[in-house]
């Protein structure tokens, strides 16, 4: 009897022991299911507002390497696809940083985007932020580096235009004075010496013009300039060159065309425009050069029927020192800065210049510049607009030629 009580009683506390546990159990599951998820860790406060105003790309990451704040530029730079960043350079630099906690700057070459072949050179800095987040700034330096690129090319370039003609210079001078006793060799000799130190000459005189321009990003003393007036004054400086070439030049010009700036400048860029279309077209031929008043804005035109510009060249031929005909240019005496300084000066002027060319039917090149507002009759006793109160503005004749530009310059 013992036995059997002692069995009884052990299944029944094994019963009660169990029943316990599965309530055990599920009070524990219960509990667990009310208790809420512990939320991730938030930004530090006012770092939201901060990144609003930065001008780097702001991009902030979470532990796990997930966005959760960026600045519009990050998205359309490429760099925030989705919520995710998309280099593995940058997310790299992250991690590092989150696991050592020292901040890290670097220059990256990374892709703009996607499916792109168009890279942009970043410095980017990342720096821990808070507990668990990590901060980049990034700076696009692509405009910077391509700045010292054309620096260092004109540089050489300058160097290199140089020597041709100082060395041409020295080697005629030797030559003279061997043939010094032969006054018909010394005469030849005297010329191409002539020839040379001209171009030699016009170079500084451009490389200085084009080096002023850079400097100078906007006019000083802007003046009312009738752009018929510059017209007639560029076309003067290249009429010796086309009539020997045997071209005519043949000009429109609407009187109510003006604009507010510098007329030696301008009448230095249309000359450079009008020599090029010379010495680029066949005898016989023709160049027209048209200007007129299209709403708010001044166009002037320079057409020839010339042998036209490749398709492949148009896009290089306004950078300093390039030739699409190299040998021609030589044969003219171009310096390759003529277009160049066109560029500057409509820059200058807050305008633009393009190109329409096809090769057998020649070029067209358009100067756009910003109109000066018309003045009427009742606003005689008032300043024009763009001048001071109580002067009056002086409008550009006949611009003395500057030495060496009666060929213009040759920059094709």
């Amino acid at each position: 009897m013992d036995a059997t009580l002692a069995g009884i009683v052990g299944g029944a506390l094994g019963l009660v022991i169990g029943a316990v546990a599965v309530a055990a159990s599920r009070f524990s599951e219960r509990t667990l299911t009310t208790i809420p998820p512990t939320p991730p860790p938030s930004l530090p406060s006012g770092v939201t507002d901060v990144l609003a105003v930065l001008r780097s790309i702001a991009i902030v990451l979470d532990a796990s390497d997930a966005v959760v704040n960026s600045s519009a530029s990050a998205v359309s730079y490429g760099l925030v696809r989705h919520g995710e960043l998309v280099h593995a350079e940058l997310r790299q630099l992250a991690r590092q940083v989150r696991r050592d906690g020292e901040i890290r700057e670097v220059d990256l070459e990374l892709s703009r985007g996607f499916g792109t072949t168009t890279n942009a050179l970043m410095k980017a800095r990342v720096a821990p932020l808070g507990a668990s987040h990590v901060l980049i700034l990034a700076e696009d330096h692509t405009h910077a580096r391509r700045v010292e690129e054309v620096r260092r090319d004109f540089v050489a370039n300058v160097s290199h235009e140089l020597k041709t003609p100082v060395g041409g210079i020295a080697l005629l001078a030797e030559a003279v004075l061997d043939a010094r006793d032969d006054p018909e060799a010394v005469s030849r000799f005297a010329a191409r010496i002539q020839v040379e130190s001209t171009r030699l000459t016009r170079l500084v005189k451009e490389i200085v013009d084009l080096s002023r321009l850079q400097v100078a990003d906007t006019l000083h003393e802007p003046e009312l300039v009738s752009i018929p007036a510059v017209v007639a004054e560029a076309v003067d400086r290249v009429r010796v060159a086309a009539e020997s070439r045997q071209i005519s030049l043949e000009t429109v010009a609407d009187e109510r065309a003006s604009v507010f700036g510098d007329a030696e400048l301008l009448a230095t860029a249309i000359a450079n425009l009008v020599s090029n279309a010379v010495n680029y077209s066949e005898p016989g031929t023709r160049v027209a050069v048209a200007a007129r008043r299209v709403g708010d804005t001044v166009e002037v035109t320079v057409s020839d029927q010339g042998q036209g510009i490749p398709a492949s060249e148009q896009g290089r031929i306004f950078e300093r020192f390039y030739r699409v005909d190299a040998a021609r240019s030589r044969a003219t005496g171009g310096t390759g800065l003529g277009l160049a300084i066109v560029k500057h000066v409509c820059a200058t002027h807050g305008g633009d210049v393009s190109v329409w060319s096809e090769e057998g039917r020649g070029s067209t090149f358009t100067m756009r510049l910003p109109a000066a507002a018309v003045r009427t009759t009742a606003d005689s006793d008032r300043p024009a607009v763009g001048t001071a109160p109580g002067t009056t503005p002086r409008t550009a004749g006949r611009a003395p030629t500057a030495p060496g530009t009666a060929q213009g310059d040759q920059h094709r």
